[in-house]
């Protein structure tokens, strides 16, 4: 065996992978995986025979023993890792089919993890489209664990690359085909990956395939759907060779944003995929009808609305294939400024399928169908309103919001109220839908176009304006908009943020950022300020404090020269400090005193060192003050010793008392300041509070309101309930009632059919009309009377006491039905039969027990034994069948008519029988 195992190692790889002992081959992928992971590059020569043969792979990766299997997949996965997009392309047509059937249902983790990885790996370094059209045929194996596991397979490839890398239009389409698989296992699979798909693709895959599930599979899904929307968005898991290229490529400082843009884009894209996006484009042109131009020219509305119903029907598909659409656009913005709001409606609705079919393909329509659409909202019926703003989202939709502002700004000042207030909320819309932040000076046009509708007298407009500028600000941030809102009181102000919190954007401001690092800047400027330039700024807010002062020294320097005002007008300029020309005279000192507040905020140190010399001298300073106009004038310039002595001292007198007053002063400001600011602040708030407490009224009133409409119709629907049960009560008695005599007639007629069942007429007829002596003899032997007038008696007895009775008859009933109404023949059958009426003869019980027929036949054989003298007597008598039914019906009448009778005195109740007399 060593010898056999060195004569394989001593093999060329090909020829071991195709060698007949499973061992050999096991060894040739071992090998084979351990070269290619010491190749330097993808040039390298090992991986000549393997791309020259791609074949090999195929043997190797549905080897038929389960061991070589498994390192032949891992050979390959090598192979395919270290030999770049050249291994990938030459070996896939080979391998993909052979994987699917024979390693994704292996029975070894470690088999089936490396065809999995195989298959990523595929699409990680081309594209997807090879493999998923290799892998759906196994979808249609005859073995389930088969299918299963291509399923499986297939959402592993969307759960790591989404469905941006990998097109679900396929996989959609054969996802009823495996629902209807009998293998249970099959179909959990199928529940897997249409779930994974709906993480991607939410509710636009829906259209695909959702008709063809039954209604259980459907509520199925909906469940796990719902468990899908509170995860997280999907991100893209594992890259393709392309992206880590790119991001290898890109600078150090830009590789994680474009790395975290990657996987949030395709969330954020693919869970926004709508029907179109999986749509195949239709042709719908042969569909347009022919005379189309035509009837829209007819002068019957009904034509025209016709003719647009027709081309609804042919436009309403989810994607439409471009063609020339020219001439229908035209012809659509045409009906928009036709009289029939009807024909209106249709035209708008087949706009919006139009934009929506062709998408950006109907860009270049805007500009020929917008301004009519728009025109036409004057419209003030909701739904042909709805129907043109529809219309308008369509074809925004289609182009973008910088193509549309022009329009948009011109209906913005409309004469008509109505189309200025649908285009603002047509605007409003534009903001929230586009995904282009807008540029600077589109932002400044809608700011400025919506602050001018702020003072529009309809209430619709200014709210809508205040959502403009509350969504734009969403879009472009509150620093961005802040400019545009200064001049706005505090109400609208308040009316824009409520619309700014509330507001939902798709668009992203990315200029953030780059704006965001000079904010650090500007407040560190701010804080340097502070400490050098506040003093000044107080002291220059000082000036007017101070000013008092200087009219009385203007005096002052009309006697001198002009130079000396104008020295005095330079030095408030603060460029040439005159502190250091003291000498100079007097004059110039005493100038300084009424601008203190000046010289101090120029020189602060000669506020801090004079003070201490001479600290007594505050009470002087008061009187040059009112004596310095006088002073001044009077005295000449030889003087002017006198005064540079005194100057000083009332320097730093002033200065030290501006000093202290300055503070407080400061300090009051501040004071000021923050009193102002929470007063403003409590005004804000309280208007703020206000407009809550007015539309919580409004709110109030109109739940009252509500409430009201409500208890109301609670009580009309009570009332309605109840007439309806107390009609449906009378009605249930009256059914009832109407049973009842249903079967009181059932059982009335049933006697009525059993008395003339028990006796026809034509027999009774016979015994009434036949002459029955009373003294016919009696045979003792046969129980018969020996004449034939005795005989017509006795049949006629017996059939008298086989008659049965009525459960409700009387005895006085039971006579009248025996005798059919007539006394007379009663009392002749009574006198004439005496006790058989009561006791039948023998023969006759033995015979017949009691059976009315079997009397009767008996009765009929024996009367036709005798002579013929009675059979005439008897045809005679059968002669007259109409006479005997009306005798019949008027004793049914009568039997009727006793029975009512006795109903009222009896009360419905049987009569307790009694005896018969």
């Amino acid at each position: 065996m060593a010898d056999a195992e060195e004569d394989y190692s001593s093999l060329p790889l090909p020829d071991r992978f195709t060698h007949k002992v499973w061992k050999a081959r096991k060894g040739g992928y071992e090998d084979a995986a351990k070269q290619f992971e010491k190749t330097p590059d993808e040039s390298d020569p090992v991986f000549a025979p393997f791309l020259q043969d791609p074949s090999l792979w195929k043997g190797a990766v549905a080897d038929s023993n389960v061991a070589a299997q498994q390192e032949g997949l891992a050979a390959y996965c090598a192979f395919l890792k270290y030999g770049g997009v050249q291994a990938c392309t030459r070996s896939r047509g080979a391998t993909v089919s052979a994987i699917a059937e024979k390693a994704l249902p292996s029975a070894r983790p470690a088999a089936k993890a490396n065809a999995l990885e195989a298959l990523l790996l595929l699409i990680e370094l081309d594209k997807a489209d090879p493999v998923i059209e290799d892998l759906l045929p196994i979808l249609s194996a005859k073995q389930p664990k088969s299918v299963a596991a291509g399923l499986n397979a297939i959402t592993a490839i969307y759960h790591n690359y989404g469905c941006k890398i990998v097109d679900p239009k396929p996989v959609l389409k054969i996802l009823p085909k495996v629902f209807g698989h009998a293998d249970k296992n099959v179909r959990a699979e199928a529940q897997n990956l249409t779930v994974e798909l709906y993480r991607w693709l939410k509710e636009a895959m829906k259209p695909v395939f959702w008709g063809e599930l039954k209604p259980v599979q459907q509520q199925d899904l909906d469940k796990l759907f719902e468990k899908a929307k509170e995860e997280a968005p999907p991100k893209q898991e594992r890259l393709t060779r392309a992206q880590q290229e790119a991001m290898a490529s890109a600078p150090a400082a830009g590789e994680d944003d474009a790395g975290g843009e990657a996987g949030e884009d395709y969330g954020e894209d693919d869970g926004e995929m709508e029907p179109l996006d999986l749509a195949e484009p239709v042709d719908v042109m042969p569909k347009v009808p022919k005379n189309l131009h035509e009837q829209l020219s007819s002068t019957k509305w009904k034509d025209r609305k016709e003719s647009l119903d027709e081309l609804y029907n042919a436009l309403n598909v989810p994607r439409i294939q471009e063609a020339p659409f020219d001439e229908i656009v035209k012809a659509l913005a045409k009906c928009m400024k036709d009289a029939n709001i009807a024909v209106v409606t249709v035209a708008a609705n087949c706009v919006d399928l139009l934009a929506k079919g062709l998408r950006s393909g109907f860009a270049k329509y805007r500009s020929i169908i917008m301004s009519p659409i728009m025109e036409r909202l004057k419209e003030k019926k909701q739904s042909v309103a709805d129907a043109l703003g529809q219309a308008l989202d369509a074809v925004f939709a289609s182009t973008g919001l910088s193509e549309c502002l022009e329009e948009i700004f011109e209906f913005l000042k409309h004469k008509n109220p109505q189309v200025k207030q649908e285009t603002v909320k047509f605007l409003v819309r534009c903001l929230r839908t586009t995904r282009d932040v807008p540029s600077k000076p589109e932002v400044k046009s809608i700011a400025e176009a919506a602050i001018k509708l702020l003072t529009e007298s309809s209430e619709v407009v200014r709210s809508g304006a205040a959502e403009i500028l509350g969504t734009l600000m969403k879009i472009m941030g509150e620093r961005a908009m802040n400019p545009y809102l200064d001049g706005l009181d505090d109400i609208r102000k308040a009316k824009i943020k409520e619309y700014f919190d509330t507001a939902e954007v798709k668009a992203k401001d990315r200029p953030k950022p780059i704006i965001a690092p000079p904010k650090p800047a500007v407040p560190a400027a701010k804080k340097a300020a502070p400490g050098s330039k506040k003093p000044a700024l107080g002291l220059k807010k000082s000036a007017p404090a101070a000013a008092p002062p200087p009219p009385v020294e203007e005096p002052s320097p009309p006697p001198k020269p002009k130079a000396v005002p104008k020295s005095g007008l330079a030095r408030p300029g603060g460029v040439p400090k005159s502190g250091l020309a003291t000498p100079g005279g007097g004059l110039k000192m005493q100038r300084r005193i009424p601008g203190v507040g000046g010289a101090a905020a120029g020189s602060p140190r000669r506020v801090s060192s004079p003070p201490p010399d001479e600290p007594a001298p505050a009470p002087p300073p008061a009187q040059p003050k009112f004596g310095l106009g006088r002073g001044l004038t009077g005295r000449p310039i030889s003087k002017t010793a006198a005064p540079a002595e005194a100057a000083p001292v009332a320097a730093p007198v002033m200065s030290g008392l501006a000093a202290v007053e300055r503070a407080e002063l400061e300090e009051l400001r501040l004071e000021k300041e923050r009193l102002l600011k929470i007063n403003e602040d409590l005004k804000s708030e309280k208007t703020r509070l206000s407009s809550q407490v007015t539309e919580l009224q409004n709110q109030n009133a109109q739940l009252i309101e509500d409430h009201t409409r409500d208890v109301l119709s609670i009580k009309a629907k009570e009332t309605q309930l109840v007439r309806a049960r107390s009609d449906a009560e009378t009605a249930e008695q009256t059914v009832q009632k109407q049973q009842r005599e249903i079967d009181r007639l059932k059982r009335e007629l049933t006697r009525a059919v059993r008395a003339s069942a028990v006796s026809p007429p034509a027999v009774l007829s016979d015994g009434l009309h036949a002459g029955v002596s009373d003294n016919g003899p009696l045979s003792p032997e046969t129980g018969t009377y020996s004449s034939n007038g005795s005989r017509a008696g006795h049949y006629m007895g017996s059939r008298l006491d086989n008659r049965p009775r009525s459960y409700i008859s009387s005895p006085s009933e039971d006579k009248e039905n025996n005798g059919f109404g007539s006394p007379t023949a009663e009392t002749h059958l009574d006198s004439t039969f005496g006790r058989r009426k009561f006791s039948p003869p023998v023969g006759q019980s033995l015979s017949s027990r009691g059976s009315p027929v079997r009397a009767t036949s008996r009765y009929a054989s024996a009367s036709s034994n005798h002579s013929g003298e009675d059979q005439p007597s008897i045809t005679s008598r059968s002669a007259e069948p109409a006479e005997n039914w009306k005798r019949a019906a008027e004793v049914t009448s009568q039997l009727k008519a006793r029975i009512e009778q006795m109903k009222a005195r009896q009360g419905l109740t049987r009569p307790p029988p009694s005896a018969h007399s």
